[in-house]
């Protein structure tokens, strides 16, 4: 990974952060110190996109209490939704047929999952069935009928299994299923099927062309292997110190916890 060039004293035109571990703290509050990094990031000539895991939905409070305006990436890449005009720019949804053959395959290999799943849309709902634990307080619409899951177009599947660690179940998925879906790590008890071929890298490279800035202008933060590929796309990638060892591994810098400002710490260091 190659360093940008400075740009009006920030040397990064695009700042990327995941949102739960990252940005957010356990709480799922940003800190002042953060606010304030970001904001004087920006106001040196950076844009600060987020890119996230959770469907727009799920994220839209998040933004709001930011104050947020410009273009965010949800949905593991699939949905790009522009929060001052109230619009989704794209959005990727799961081919259920496929989407029905990598569930029955995995399980398969592995037994009967806990299954959720995230509708597609502004104001699709997530569906939660018998036995899957839900982290959070975040709304969502129960289940018990598994065909209700495939009544309408779908951004993603989410699976849990009674006995396997998320490791050992996205590594099983992967193997039985990887060739008809993607499968993501996103974070504790969120391990997600998603369409072939999508992940964070492609909604950030479509959101960072809408915004005229490349991946060389690009730094980005997260904690989880779903950041694998936006940290392989980005010019730089700080993995907190809170993060999965997979993508610690990866990462051209591990900064401090999302507790402890994390990213703050960074950028205030490139602020100078």
């Amino acid at each position: 990974m190659s360093a940008a060039s400075p740009s009006g004293g920030f040397p990064y035109k695009l700042i990327a952060t995941d949102l739960d571990g990252t940005l957010l703290r356990s709480d799922e509050s940003v800190s002042q110190r953060t606010r304030e990094a970001l904001a004087a990031a920006t106001a040196a000539g950076a844009a600060h996109i987020v890119v996230t895991g959770r469907g727009v939905p799920w994220t839209r409070h998040i933004l709001d209490d930011l104050g947020y305006q410009g273009l965010v990436v949800c949905g593991q890449g699939a949905q790009v939704y522009d929060v001052g005009e109230q619009r989704l720019l794209t959005s990727v949804t799961l081919d259920r047929q496929l989407a029905g053959v990598a569930l029955a395959k995995i399980e398969a290999e592995v037994g009967p999952l806990y299954l959720a799943a995230s509708r597609d849309g502004l104001d699709g709902e997530v569906l939660v069935g018998p036995g899957y634990t839900l982290t959070g307080r975040l709304p969502s619409t129960p289940f018990t009928d598994a065909s209700d899951l495939w009544t309408a177009p779908l951004n993603k599947i989410y699976i849990q299994h009674p006995t396997l660690t998320d490791d050992e179940l996205a590594e099983a998925s992967r193997r039985a299923a990887g060739g008809f879906v993607t499968v993501a790590m996103a974070g504790e008890g969120i391990v997600e099927l998603l369409p072939l071929g999508l992940s964070k890298a492609t909604g950030l490279s479509l959101a960072a062309r809408r915004l005229g800035v490349k991946a060389t202008d690009t730094i980005a933060f997260g904690d989880m292997p779903n950041d694998i590929p936006m940290f392989a796309w980005a010019a730089r990638g700080v993995a907190m110190a809170n993060a999965h060892e997979d993508l610690k591994t990866v990462a051209d810098e591990v900064t401090s916890s999302n507790e402890e400002d994390g990213i703050a710490v960074v950028v205030e260091r490139l602020l100078g």
